[in-house]
């Protein structure tokens, strides 16, 4: 077989695959027009008969989606409806796992706003084959899966801002996302503090939760690296008479490392910005009321997953999950093996047993027993209402 022909049939091979995975994906039919939305009766395709499928072990508890970092899945055309089935396997699981909302630990692109040019092969390049501005509007398609469906979560992350790593604040999320976008966000977002350009945006925002046992619930996500600013408006509100008695989970972007230490340094040039061993310092210790803390950012072939428990000033265990699959597959891999982290909010009020699972590989039976990840780091339970150690 010649090179050339060889050559041919792979870039055949991966077409075919993009295509038919996106064309799952989305939903759209073949003239080109959109299915109506679909009843979400089936949380994983009928025919596939799955032996562990997602259930809840608490038959009274309620569930939080993690979603890792996506920026892998949406620089590479191949991988974009890799990230598109993560968001409508959440959508179709609301039922099934009492999902509450679903949170996503932001990088949400590659590159902000660098323009690529066209017309260069998947292996010339290796940061990705799509421009910003696909790039953004890929991750958006994906989370209209989510829209009126859940009053989900997003945070920043550095490649969020400026051309393609923190070289500033500029931006584009507020055009993708918000608050208008989502009108379940109409009754749970509470709160939104203006960003560095001026404006109230969803980069420093608050959504409330309830539920009969675990009570008041807020949800509080902060941009990358958060100034002074933004951590002094997130403490002033959980400090606050209205919400001093809900417990608090913050959303941010980077936190800990893959060592499960707090990110002390970092090069990015935007300036002035805390990084997490400071938000640990400035926010989450001396608060009384923040109980969980998620992020990502942090990236290893190895591990997608680390923890770490701090103790707010109430002396309440903070346990800080990082979790984040995008290098899982390589760094230019497929986006992350389709990972996502499942928290279950247990029916006693005080434990969260995080679980890892692949609906990617869930979407055959012949790579269900791959789809979960029973490792230490990515099957755990965690308690927010220990009683304090007495040293």
């Amino acid at each position: 077989m010649s090179s050339q022909f060889s050559s041919l049939l792979t870039t055949l091979f991966r077409c075919g695959l993009a295509l038919a995975v996106w064309l799952a994906a989305s939903g759209l039919c073949a003239d080109g027009g959109k299915y109506d939305p679909p009843i979400r009766v089936h949380p994983h395709p009928p025919d596939v008969k799955l032996e562990r499928p997602p259930r809840l072990e608490d038959s009274r508890a309620f569930s939080i989606i993690v979603l890792g970092d996506p920026q892998s899945y949406v620089k590479f055309d191949i991988n974009q409806p890799l990230f598109e089935l993560l968001t409508a396997w959440a959508a179709a699981q609301k039922e099934v796992l009492n999902v509450k909302t679903v949170l996503c630990t932001g990088d949400l692109v590659e590159h902000n706003d660098r323009v690529l040019e066209p017309g260069r092969t998947y292996e010339e390049r290796k940061d990705g084959n799509q421009t910003s501005a696909n790039q953004w509007a890929s991750v958006s398609r994906a989370f209209e899966r989510l829209d009126g469906v859940y009053p989900y979560v997003v945070t920043t992350g550095n490649h969020d801002y400026g051309a393609e790593n923190a070289e500033n604040r500029n931006t584009q999320f507020p055009k993708y996302f918000h608050p208008a976008r989502n009108p379940l966000w109409e009754k749970t977002l509470v709160a939104m503090a203006k960003s560095a350009s001026g404006q109230p945006t969803l980069e420093n925002a608050a959504y409330e939760f309830t539920d009969e046992i675990w009570g008041n619930l807020l949800v509080v996500t902060l941009e990358f690296a958060p100034r002074d600013e933004a951590i002094e408006w997130a403490r002033s509100l959980i400090s606050s008479g209205k919400y001093a008695g809900h417990k608090v989970i913050l959303l941010t972007h980077a936190v800990l490392d893959t060592n499960g230490k707090p990110i002390e340094r970092s090069d990015y040039k935007v300036s002035p910005r805390n990084e997490g061993e400071q938000v640990v310092e400035k926010l989450i210790r001396p608060s009384k009321n923040i109980r969980l803390v998620v992020c990502g950012h942090s990236g290893d072939p190895r591990t997608m997953s680390a923890l770490k428990t701090e103790r707010n000033a109430e002396g309440k265990p903070v346990p800080i999950m990082m979790f984040n699959p995008q290098a899982i597959s390589g760094w230019d891999g497929n986006g992350g093996n389709g990972w996502v982290r499942i928290l279950e909010f247990r029916s006693d009020g005080k434990t969260i047993k995080a679980r890892t699972y692949s609906p990617l590989f869930a979407a055959s039976q012949k790579t269900e027993s791959l789809a979960w990840s029973t490792d230490s780091k990515d099957e755990f339970e965690i308690a927010i209402d220990e009683a304090p150690s007495s040293q």
